[in-house]
C-alpha cells in the first residue's frame, strides 16, 4: 500500500513513493523535456522507476502548474503554457493505463503541510509560493478547497491591494493583465523592482545579501517587497482568516521574512488584532510531491488490487 506523487515543475519532474506513515520509499527525478508528448513519457517512466524501487504499485497523484477547467476539462492558467488547452489528466491516464488525480502545485503544497508539515493539526492553511512565479493554495481540516470552478487560491493573479500611485496600473503579467501580485512579489518581480529603482540587475539572493550588508538600495527594495507581500496576505486574512501561512519557493528561504512580515500584514487586516503562524514549508521542495501523493487517501491506496 503506497501513494505515488508527481511534482510537475517547469524545469524538473519528480516522482516519489510514500509509505503509509509518510516515509519516502523512492524518489526519482528527470529534467522536464519542455514538450507535451515527451513530458507524458517522462512522467510514465518516473512512476515506473519509483514503484520498482518501492516494490509496490500505488495510487497516482500529480501536482502541476495551472488547473483543469471544470467546464471544458482542459488545462488552463499554466505558466508552462504548452500545457494549456490540453487534456493533461486524461492523457496521463491513457499513457499510464491507470486513474490519475491532478491538482495545482500550490494546492499540493498546502495539503502536504496541513497533513504532516509546518501546519499539521491546524484547521485553515494557506500556502504561498513566492519563487519564479507566485501562487496560493488552501486546505481546511486537512482537505483541499479547490472551489466551484477550480480556481480557489489563485492569489497570484489578483491585483496588488491598495496600490500607490507609482504602482498603478502595474507591470504587464504573462496572463495578459496589469498589476497582478505575481508581477510584484514573485522572485522575478522582486528583481525587476530593484533593477528599476537602482539600475542594478541582481538575483534575489544577491539583493538579500546586499540588504544584510547594509546596502541602502537593497534594504529599501526588501522593505517595498515586504509591504506588498503584507498587503496581499492581509486580503487573504480578511477573506479566509487562516490559522497558518506556509511558504514555498526561493524567497521562502529568507529568514527575515518571518520576523518582519507580521508588522506589514496586521495594519491592513480588518480586525482589532491579528495573529497567525507564518512558517516555511517543513518539507521544503518535497512538499509538492508529498501533497500530490496525498490526493488519494490511504484507504484508497489500500484498496488497490
Amino acid at each position: 500500500m503506497i501513494q505515488v506523487g508527481v511534482d510537475f515543475g517547469g524545469t524538473k519532474i519528480e516522482a516519489a513513493a510514500l509509505s503509509p506513515d509518510g516515509r519516502f520509499l523512492a524518489r526519482v527525478r528527470a529534467p522536464n523535456p519542455g514538450s507535451y508528448d515527451a513530458s507524458i513519457a517522462t512522467v510514465r517512466d518516473l512512476i515506473a522507476q519509483a514503484e520498482q524501487q518501492a516494490g509496490a504499485r500505488g495510487t497516482i497523484g500529480v501536482g502541476a502548474p495551472g488547473s483543469v477547467s471544470s467546464r471544458t476539462g482542459v488545462m488552463r492558467n499554466a505558466n508552462s503554457t504548452w500545457l494549456n488547452g490540453r487534456r493533461f489528466r486524461e492523457d496521463l491516464e491513457t499513457g499510464l493505463g491507470r486513474p490519475v488525480r491532478l491538482a495545482n502545485d500550490a494546492n499540493c503544497l498546502a495539503l502536504s503541510e496541513a497533513v504532516d508539515g509546518a501546519a499539521a493539526g491546524l484547521a485553515g492553511v494557506f500556502a504561498v509560493i513566492i519563487g519564479t512565479g507566485c501562487g496560493g493554495g488552501l486546505a481546511v481540516e486537512g482537505q483541499l478547497v479547490e472551489g466551484a470552478n477550480g480556481v480557489a487560491g489563485e492569489w497570484g493573479h489578483t491585483p496588488l491591494p491598495w496600490p500607490k500611485p507609482e504602482e498603478s496600473p502595474g507591470p504587464v503579467c504573462w496572463c495578459g493583465r496589469h498589476g497582478c501580485l505575481e508581477t510584484w512579489i514573485s522572485g522575478s518581480g522582486f528583481q525587476r523592482d530593484h533593477a528599476e529603482r537602482t539600475g542594478q540587475t541582481l538575483t534575489g539572493e544577491a539583493i538579500i545579501a546586499a540588504a544584510r550588508n547594509g546596502d541602502a538600495g537593497a534594504m529599501a527594495s526588501f522593505d517595498r517587497y515586504l509591504d506588498r507581500l503584507g498587503r496581499g496576505l492581509a486580503v487573504i486574512c480578511d477573506i479566509v482568516d487562516p490559522d497558518a501561512f506556509v511558504f514555498g519557493g526561493g524567497l521562502s528561504n529568507v529568514a527575515e521574512l518571518y520576523e518582519r512580515l507580521p508588522a506589514f500584514i496586521e495594519p491592513h487586516v480588518f480586525s482589532d488584532g491579528w495573529s497567525a503562524r507564518l512558517a516555511p514549508a517543513q518539507w521544503g521542495d518535497s512538499s509538492g510531491v508529498r501533497g500530490a501523493a496525498r490526493l488519494w487517501t490511504l484507504a484508497e491506496a489500500a484498496a488497490l488490487p
